[in-house]
């Protein structure tokens, strides 16, 4: 049904039904009460796209996540232990608060079209993105344009440095870095001396953070980094298996592992079992995220816990809050990462 029909039938002008539709002021109530009545009545929705080029609200978030180091997949997010809670949390906290939202994945360069057309055709009020690396450049372009967008994992000292903290800018992070200094201080307590590292992307903000932390706790406590301990995980399942077995046909082993990711640490498990290395008896392990399976498989795997839930909802709300603001607007939050201490840790030489 389009609106030339609910003004036929409630016996008023189209102007008037796109008045009442838009909320605005100058319409007697009685009139409103009968545009409503069969608008109601013919459950009509006016049209998203015609209410964008009418220069109005769509009421739709863009959640757009970018995983530029995996093959294309369809499924790939919803399978993915990171991005499929935050889409799901985003999606269940933006519809709580009258909000759509439209989900693009971003597989390569070229991708970032689909962000910039989502904007620039505005079928969407405001952004959210997710798994950004150093992408600087696409997001001075799209706050340039008074994009509203909110960046998950994002280190705030490039905003800053661009003084891009001037624009309808929000960035939501965990506390990576403590995070991670927790747990290897925990396998340190324990007695473990020799401590490796499976890495994450290093050029994400997380990846970079969680290696930092490892690197300086090391230090701090005066204690080796062994470079053949030192595995290229960049956040894969497939790249942490291949480089496990690596590490298992040498010959030597650290007393301990921490992996940037719980992905990456249950691969790793999966490759030291297939070489007849046991966790936590031949090896102490540590991952990051708590994913669900974290504490289903054998032995249960100690893990750092990812505020997913905080990060997800905060996102949500501080992009409504910059659809809503009427100035350029910046904020940043960051909620706290702790250690779920499980299975897959024992004192050294026991």
């Amino acid at each position: 049904m389009r609106s030339e029909d609910i003004a036929k039938l409630a016996g008023v002008s189209r102007s008037t039904v796109s008045r009442v539709i838009n909320n605005y002021s100058n319409v007697p109530e009685a009139t409103r009460a009968k545009v409503l009545r069969v608008i109601e009545q013919y459950q009509y929705e006016p049209n998203s796209f015609a209410r964008a080029l009418a220069g109005k609200r769509t009421d739709t978030i863009g959640l757009f996540a970018i995983s530029m180091n995996e093959k294309e997949n369809a499924s790939r997010i919803y399978q993915n232990s990171y991005f499929a809670p935050i889409v799901d949390l985003v999606v269940d906290t933006a519809n709580a608060r009258g909000f759509y939202v439209l989900i693009h994945t971003v597989y390569s360069p070229g991708d970032f079209q689909k962000i910039k057309q989502a904007f620039l055709q505005k079928r969407i009020d405001g952004g959210i993105l997710v798994g950004t690396q150093k992408d600087i450049e696409l997001v001075s372009e799209l706050v340039s344009q008074e994009a509203p967008l909110v960046l998950i994992d994002y280190d705030i000292s490039e905003i800053m440095a661009e003084r891009l903290n001037k624009n309808h800018l929000a960035v939501i992070n965990s506390m990576d870095y403590e995070g991670t200094i927790e747990a290897i201080e925990y396998l340190i307590e324990l007695g473990h001396r020799e401590i490796g590292i499976i890495k994450g992307r290093m050029n994400t903000f997380s990846g970079r953070e969680r290696y930092m932390a490892y690197e300086n706790t090391l230090k701090k406590h005066g204690l080796p980094i062994i470079d053949e301990f030192i595995l290229e995980g960049d956040f894969l399942k497939e790249t942490a298996y291949r480089e496990a077995s690596r590490l298992a046909e040498s010959g030597r082993l650290p007393s301990a592992l921490f992996s940037s990711n719980d992905d990456m640490a249950i691969s790793a498990m999966e490759a030291f079992a297939e070489h007849g290395i046991s966790v936590p008896d031949h090896l102490s392990m540590i991952g990051f995220d708590d994913v669900q399976l974290s504490a289903r498989i054998t032995p249960k795997l100690t893990s750092v816990k990812l505020p997913i839930d905080d990060m997800a909802k905060a996102a949500v709300e501080k992009v409504i809050g910059l659809c809503n603001a009427d100035e350029p607007t910046f904020s940043t939050v960051s909620f706290p990462a702790r250690l779920v201490i499980r299975d897959s840790c024992k004192p050294a030489g026991n």
